[in-house]
């Protein structure tokens, strides 16, 4: 508690800070397992999870307890020297993951330009393609973040409009479309195909079954790099420990981030083999503080707590529990339920008369925290440590809603 009100902190960031967000009139200041309190004292069931960054939940003491620690001995040396710490975490995540190599960033976004970087570099050195001529492929309603190339991968004018000019060398296909996909590939410039394996910012939108397992089969086909955006569908969320294992697909280029430091602060990584990760020499690319200490430490306790307390498999059976039940929700609003473990979609009829901002307001005023996205979509994403007493306690609100 404090002596401010909600609507003065909202002024204070109105006053000084940038309008690059349109949040919900909500001002947190506690969060603990599926739970978040805003400065007036009232709990709140979270359903975004800080866009998937909080898998493990707010404040795991586990989390919370590496990142003290280590905080303590050693937090920041650059990659000027070695640390004790990274070694360590490196050889967890290849090894968790099956891949050789691993390069830590901060942001998802960083992550993803890692990709992007390792994909040209990788074209020109191994697949032979012409200094300057690398494409990559990726789809319709992608969003790989907001940086000058992701933008100018995107189809979203809300992200790219006012913002050009745009980066060559990326190929807009429609998602979930392996014809369109084989065209592109057949094109020998083409260096990879970058995918998420569910589009979560445009909706949560599934792809039909099969479609990631031909996508690989036709970039090995072509010698194309098959990457997959992992950030958000990653680390337990969809029910398992990637969404791309669903189909039994592992991709050249892995990239992780949000849910690998458990929310405490910004962790992301890019994984693949030796044959590409080695292209990238000392100089070429990095970070100050990709890959310190305090996060490496606090990546380690993240994704043991996924391990350990088998969020993944949480995900799994209350993510078949939480859709069921919001398809028994007997409303016009709702015309459909979409989704996979705990990354659900629910899309408002556009004809219903009141919009997915309005229903979020009506649920955060019940005691639940959601968002929308693609203005007719409300994305549902709770913590993996939700019990199915505190899944059952949410859908009577969201069924109350309405």
């Amino acid at each position: 508690m404090t002596d401010k009100n909600a609507r003065d902190y909202v002024e204070l960031e109105d006053r000084f800070g940038a309008h690059n967000y349109h949040s919900l009139p909500v001002v947190l200041t506690k969060g603990e397992g599926v739970f978040l309190w805003d400065v007036e004292g009232r709990r709140y069931f979270d359903f975004l999870s800080a866009y998937s960054a909080v898998n493990q939940g707010h404040c795991h003491p586990k989390i919370v307890n590496a990142l003290i620690a280590q905080a303590r001995t050693l937090a920041l040396t650059s990659r000027a020297f070695h640390n004790d710490r990274l070694g360590p975490f490196e050889k967890y995540v290849t090894e968790l993951f099956g891949y050789t190599r691993v390069l830590p960033m901060n942001s998802g976004v960083e992550a993803v330009e890692t990709a992007l970087k390792l994909c040209r570099k990788w074209a020109y050195l191994k697949k032979g393609v012409p200094d300057g001529k690398a494409k990559i492929v990726v789809c319709e309603g992608n969003f790989h973040g907001r940086t000058i190339a992701a933008i100018s991968a995107s189809t979203s004018e809300e992200s790219r409009a006012g913002f050009g000019p745009y980066l060559p060398g990326f190929e807009v296909i429609p998602y979930n479309d392996e014809r369109t996909l084989a065209r592109a590939c057949s094109d020998p410039s083409v260096a990879g195909f970058l995918v998420e394996p569910i589009q979560g910012e445009a909706g949560v939108v599934v792809p039909d079954e099969g479609y990631l397992r031909r996508a690989r089969e036709l970039c090995s086909e072509r010698n194309v790099l098959f990457m997959a955006d992992e950030i958000q569908t990653g680390l337990g969320r969809t029910g398992l420990m990637l969404a791309c294992d669903h189909e039994s697909v592992r991709p050249d280029v892995l990239i992780l981030g949000k849910a690998l430091s458990g929310g405490m602060l910004p962790v992301s990584a890019v994984l693949a083999d030796d044959e590409v990760m080695l292209c990238i020499r000392p100089g070429e690319h990095g970070s100050t503080y990709g890959g310190n200490p305090l996060a490496c430490a606090v990546a380690l306790a993240a994704l043991d707590v996924i391990r350990d307390e088998h969020l993944a498999l949480n995900a799994a059976r209350l993510g078949e529990v939480f859709r069921a039940g919001l398809r028994a929700i007997r409303s016009p609003a709702i015309e459909s339920v979409r989704g996979k473990g705990l990354l659900t979609g629910v899309v408002i009829r556009a004809e219903g008369g009141k919009t997915a901002w309005e229903y979020c307001l009506a649920l955060a005023k019940e005691g639940l925290l959601a968002k929308q996205t693609r203005e007719n979509i409300i994305r549902f994403a709770p913590p993996l440590v939700i019990t199915e007493e505190q899944l059952h306690e949410a859908l009577a609100v969201i069924k109350n809603v309405f």
